[in-house]
């Protein structure tokens, strides 16, 4: 038993140090992020091999910037996220989104050709438009060199091109290879059957990814693995689905918002991952209830 400790702010304190009275605080979620902290620093000091997986929604956000700090601390060496990533990360490296309010009217903003992404917003031609611009030279290009691509090869000759401030050249730069196993279900994957549409002998290999987790499964070096996992949904999945094939994570961070009563794979907490195999028993895991565009900056701050 340990007693519960007042925190004591004071004006000038590190975020770190915030954390760890989190720690010891014995609030509801706050001793959750300080766990997480701890959790992650000991992944970076024994090296571990870590993914980190998150929903494209957040790439909208300013939240986009905490995932490229994460990438260039080192902190992780696998990225698997959804298709929406590769167009906000794009289409944002050449036109901004605004912020707006959930409450705004919707039937207005179709009206002055706005999409409304949660309380961001986004100009039709901010968003489309510029993908397609610059998706067709970058496919023509690439299609000279090959007509058979793995969906992380073309990521990592995308993100070479790319802004430095972005997602996919931050992980281009450090050498963090990036998968999006429902790389269609987007304006990304539209450009890439769109492209198709004009040159049939351009295909996707699905499985070759596939083929290159199962290297990373059964061929790591480094022995141990763990995941970051932000959000739900196939990249949470695919990360902890392959793990299983190698007795599960030995770390594991979520933050989520979903609920576990509804039996959704959003909402599952690692406990039920551990009778699929797909974490440890004894694994060192942590899963914070709560909004990540809060508590992933406040993580990356205090790291």
């Amino acid at each position: 038993m340990k007693p519960v400790e007042d925190m004591k702010i004071r004006r000038g304190m590190r975020v770190a140090e915030l954390l760890e009275q989190f720690a010891s605080s014995g609030g509801f979620t706050a001793p959750k992020l300080g766990a997480a902290v701890k959790i992650i620093r000991e992944m970076r000091e024994n090296k571990v091999e870590t993914f980190l997986s998150f929903t494209a929604d957040i790439v909208s956000t300013g939240t986009r910037g905490a995932i490229v700090d994460l990438i260039n601390l080192g902190m992780v060496n696998h990225i698997i996220t959804t298709a929406g990533t590769v167009d906000h990360d794009l289409a944002r490296c050449y036109k901004n989104y605004y912020r707006g309010d959930f409450m705004m009217n919707d039937g207005q903003l179709l009206k002055e050709k706005k999409y409304r992404l949660g309380n961001v917003v986004i100009p039709q031609d901010h968003y489309g438009k510029v993908i397609e611009e610059r998706m067709t030279p970058f496919l023509e290009k690439e299609y000279q060199k090959r007509k058979k691509w793995a969906i992380s090869d073309l990521l990592r000759d995308l993100g070479k091109g790319m802004k430095e401030n972005s997602i996919l050249n931050s992980a281009y730069r450090n050498g963090v290879d990036v998968f999006i196993p429902g790389y269609t279900d987007g304006s990304f994957g539209s450009q890439l059957w769109s492209f198709w549409e004009m040159n049939r002998d351009f295909a996707i290999d699905s499985l070759e990814d596939e083929h290159r987790l199962s290297e990373i499964m059964f061929n790591s070096s480094r022995g141990k693995m763990g995941a970051i996992i932000i959000g739900g949904g196939i990249s949470k999945h695919h990360v902890i689905w392959w793990n299983q094939f190698r007795g599960g994570l030995d770390y594991a961070v979520y933050i989520t918002t979903a609920q576990e009563f509804d039996g959704s794979l959003s909402g599952a907490q690692p406990r039920e991952a551990v009778s699929w195999g797909k974490i440890k028993p004894r694994a060192k895991q942590v899963s914070i209830e709560g909004e990540a565009t809060v508590i992933l900056p406040l993580i990356v701050a205090s790291l």
